[in-house]
């Protein structure tokens, strides 16, 4: 597998939630696997979307969060390519960016929207809620409405 797997134990946990983060830039990678793993997630990476998209059908992960500016798919297309496959389509995503997005990635089908620079308690709380609502919708399509919050 050419993308790079990571956490804090070197593998997926398979006791944990298993968050896949899409992110090319190796300092936020490293804030976000500390900041998901102190919260007990269990983290995965890819630095672009090809790999993204690869490991999610393999890992089926419980929530992607993603950079729109990766190389190869962004991450809206990621989001949208994810969201549009019956075997994919129930995974969470988080879209977190920079670029004022926010309407885009719930147009692409994202189930949340965070805004960088990176708040480690914001992130957490996020990645909570969009948990919380994939298990509370049992089975949805239908973005989680109430994640798209600054």
């Amino acid at each position: 597998m050419s993308a790079s797997a990571s956490s804090r134990s070197g593998s997926v946990d398979p006791g944990r939630a298993v968050i896949l983060c899409v992110e090319r830039d190796p300092y936020v990678r490293e804030l976000e696997t500390f900041f998901l793993t102190e919260a007990g997630f269990s983290v995965t990476f890819a630095d672009d979307g090809l790999k993204a998209l690869e490991l999610a059908q393999q890992l089926h992960p419980n929530v992607i969060i993603t950079e729109i500016l990766v190389p190869k798919l962004d991450g809206l297309a990621l989001c949208r390519r994810l969201k549009s496959d019956p075997a994919t389509s129930d995974i969470a995503i988080l879209v977190f960016s920079l670029l004022s997005a926010e309407s885009r990635a719930k147009d692409a089908g994202a189930d949340a929207f965070l805004p960088k620079p990176l708040s480690p308690q914001v992130l957490k709380e996020r990645v909570r809620s969009v948990l919380h609502a994939r298990s509370t919708r049992q089975g949805s399509k239908s973005p989680a409405a109430q994640d798209f919050r600054p």
